[in-house]
């Protein structure tokens, strides 16, 4: 009778050696001296009992499912709902109405002083958990790039660390690998967006549009979380995130290509991140499993992620750029629409000390991900806007954003003079002065290779 056995080293049906899967399993089973409360550490989870079996219930499925090595998004989308919902507070029925009356007095401000379009769909109020349940998808496309990067390094480096009998074994349970990697990352970036939702006010706070196209909404535990401690009256702080957050989603149905623009554009700096292996050898090189904490603290902190290139830079001027644009046009339209609020300015000052500093879990999300959100040139932006307001008026002003060749650049951001000339020139019917390409390009347009005829 035939032999059918295969010494514990060999792959299995499924690529995986048995004693690299029996030696997961003996971890995941609580059989291991490693400690799953240390695990869930490194997933940055509370260490109580539940939170660890939910831990290890991931692991197991990734380790069981004999799956591609592709990264569960699912998972983060459950961490976030869990954490979100902690510290939920259901909207009472009056705080319900009057925000929604907030909204209304929103709406016919703005008219006033703008003439984008108005939003098809009405503005919603929603809970923690329904923001990160709306916005995870987002989360996760910036974020996947760079968890593919983190999965790849960590198993080449620990396939390069491993002992010369053992790296066949690991090798042939890539794929594992990496999906327990990408699991940890997810875990992580979950965390990390359920604690974003008790941070944000609205769906336009962060500046990139997180929400789908024509949504504005409020998250009523945190607008009120905003006015604690401000001294100024409830229906002010309301009237005025209200009419910023129609302005912000305002913008981007009346600018089609700009939503698409901006988030092509995160991706596009996202892809360019790589991981620093050099450092990551290091960790791999003393890596404890029974101490994990010092392999999360390098994932949260960002040192994994080397200083940017000249071309992540250049990307990140750019992005940084369009970012100062529509807050600091946001910031100008909201301060001309809540002129008649008394408390309008301080609640302005607030807003901008509150983006300026950001929160912990932004924070969290600019190490993990290697990209701050909050634009550093919004003075600047709002600035420029102002100055254009005052010399075009507010149609000419919002008529830049309908094509990405007709809005203000870096160099505008510097001195926006010669933007303002050009515009008021143009208004005044002035032909507009055409620098050398501009020029170039004109003479080649006009000359079609054929003699004109000479005028009588």
């Amino acid at each position: 009778m035939a032999d059918n056995s295969r010494p514990d080293d060999e792959p299995g049906d499924d690529g995986i050696p048995d004693e690299f899967r029996d030696m997961l399993r003996d971890i995941l089973s609580g059989k291991s001296s490693i400690d799953p409360s240390q695990l869930a550490g490194a997933a940055g989870l509370p260490s109580d009992p539940a939170s660890v079996a939910a831990l290890m219930n991931q692991l197991q499925g990734a380790l069981f499912s004999g799956g591609d090595g592709s990264i569960n998004w699912d998972i983060a989308l459950k961490q976030g709902q869990e954490r979100a919902a902690a510290g939920q507070l259901t909207p009472t029925d009056a705080e319900r109405a009057a925000l929604q009356q907030a909204f209304r007095i929103a709406a016919l401000w703005l008219d006033d002083v703008t003439a984008v379009a108005e939003l098809l769909t009405a503005p919603g109020l929603i809970t923690r958990k329904e923001w990160v349940t709306a916005t995870m998808p987002l989360w996760t496309q910036l974020a996947s790039p760079v968890a593919s990067s983190i999965s790849d390094a960590l198993t080449r480096v620990l396939t390069e660390q491993a002992p010369e009998e053992l790296r066949g074994m690991i090798a042939n349970a890539g794929q594992v690998m990496r999906s327990l990697g990408g699991t940890l990352f997810a875990m992580q970036l979950g965390q990390v967006v359920g604690q974003l939702s008790s941070e944000v006010v609205s769906g336009g706070d962060v500046g990139i549009p997180l929400m789908g196209e024509e949504e504005a909404v409020l998250l009523p535990q945190n607008v009120a979380a905003f006015g604690e401690g401000l001294d100024i009256p409830a229906d002010q702080v309301h009237i005025y995130l209200a009419v910023r957050e129609l302005a912000h989603a305002r913008l981007f149905r009346h600018s089609r290509w700009l939503r698409l623009h901006l988030i092509s554009s995160v991706t596009e700096f996202a892809r360019g991140i790589r991981i620093d292996t050099e450092r990551l050898e290091e960790l791999a090189s003393t890596f404890d499993p029974s101490n994990p904490e010092e392999l999360r603290q390098a994932m949260v902190n960002g040192s994994l992620i080397p200083p940017k290139t000249d071309a992540q830079l250049a990307a990140l001027g750019r992005l940084e750029t369009m970012l100062a644009l529509v807050e600091g046009w946001v910031d100008v339209v909201t301060a001309e629409a809540t002129e008649r609020l008394p408390s309008s300015g301080a609640i302005a000052e607030t807003v901008r000390r509150r983006r300026a500093s950001g929160g912990p879990a932004e924070s969290a999300f600019a190490a993990l991900v290697g990209l701050e959100l909050r634009p550093r040139r919004l003075r600047e932006a709002a600035a420029m806007w102002q100055a254009v307001t005052d010399a075009v008026g507010n149609d000419a002003r919002d008529a830049l954003w309908a094509h990405p060749d007709l809005l203000p650049t870096a160099q505008d951001l510097d001195d926006p003079s010669g933007l303002v000339a050009r515009l008021t020139g143009a208004a005044s019917g002035e032909e507009p002065v055409l620098d050398e390409i501009d020029q170039a390009l004109e003479d080649l347009l006009r000359d079609d290779g054929t003699e004109r005829p000479h005028e009588e």
